[in-house]
C-alpha cells in the first residue's frame, strides 16, 4: 500500500488524511472561513505523528470538486505547492465519490446517490455503483434539488448534506427516504480511493492538477495565493 497524503476543503469541513502502512490517520476542522488557515497545520501534524517527511509520501491527493469555488481551489493550490516542492504526483479526486465511499463504509451500500449542497438553491449530485471499485452510473451534475433524478436501482442509498439543506425539495422523493444527510466529503475516504487511482496511473504532475468546476471558473483570491505560496515554501 502506498503512502498518500490527502487534502479536502470543498465543503464546510476541512480535512486531511495520511494513508501509511495500510492505516489512515486524519484530522478535520469545521468552518469554511478557516480552511486556508487550518489545512497546513493539520498536514504538518499528521506528518509528525506518522514520523515521515513529505518526500516520504508516494503522492498527494486532493478533493478536486465539485464543491465551493474557494474550497476546491484551496485544496488544489495546497496540493500543487506541496507536490511541487517534494517532486510528487498529484491525484485529483472527485468529492462525490468520496461521499459514496463514506456511505459504503457506514452501511455497506453498493448503490449510492451522493448529493452535496452547492448553495444558491442548487446541489451537486452523482450516482455510483460499487463492484470491487466505484463506477459512475450518473456523472457529477449541478442542478436544482427538484431536478435530481437517479436511475432506479434496488437498494439505492442516498447520502449528503444536500438532503439536509433542501429537505422540503426532497420530501416527496422516494430515493430520499433514509438519506444520510450528515455525510460530506472527507480526506479519509479520498486517501483510500487515491491508492487505487495511483495504481491505475492517474497521478499527474503538480502543474497539471485542476479542480472540477461545474460552475464558471473564477480567479484565485489573494488569500488563496498566500496559502499556495506558504505550501510551496513549506515543501
Amino acid at each position: 500500500m502506498p503512502t498518500i497524503l490527502a487534502i479536502e476543503t470543498s465543503a464546510e469541513l476541512a480535512s486531511c488524511a495520511l494513508l501509511v502502512n495500510d492505516v489512515v490517520i486524519a484530522r478535520a476542522t469545521a468552518g469554511v472561513r478557516s480552511h486556508s488557515q487550518s489545512i497546513l497545520p493539520m498536514v504538518q501534524e499528521l506528518l509528525r505523528e506518522a514520523g515521515i517527511a513529505l518526500a516520504g509520501c508516494n503522492a498527494i491527493a486532493f478533493g478536486a470538486g465539485p464543491g465551493s469555488f474557494t474550497g476546491v481551489r484551496t485544496a488544489c493550490g495546497v496540493a500543487q505547492g506541496l507536490a511541487y516542492g517534494a517532486s510528487l504526483p498529484v491525484l485529483p479526486m472527485v468529492t462525490l465519490a468520496a461521499m459514496a465511499e463514506s456511505c459504503r463504509a457506514r452501511c455497506g451500500a453498493t448503490e449510492v446517490l451522493a448529493v452535496l449542497d452547492a448553495r444558491m438553491g442548487e446541489v451537486y449530485w452523482a450516482q455510483y455503483r460499487f463492484d470491487g471499485a466505484w463506477r459512475e452510473v450518473v456523472a457529477p451534475t449541478l442542478s436544482a434539488p427538484q431536478a435530481v433524478a437517479p436511475l432506479a436501482v434496488a437498494g439505492l442509498q442516498a447520502c449528503g448534506n444536500g438532503f439536509g439543506a433542501y429537505a422540503d425539495a426532497f420530501a416527496e422523493q422516494a430515493f430520499a427516504a433514509g438519506a444520510m444527510a450528515d455525510i460530506v466529503p472527507h480526506a479519509r475516504e479520498m486517501a483510500l480511493l487515491a491508492a487505487g487511482a495511483l495504481a491505475a496511473g492517474q497521478g499527474v504532475p503538480a502543474a497539471q492538477a485542476q479542480p472540477i468546476y461545474l460552475r464558471n471558473k473564477i480567479a484565485f483570491t489573494t488569500a488563496e495565493r498566500l496559502v499556495i505560496n506558504a505550501a510551496k515554501a513549506g515543501a
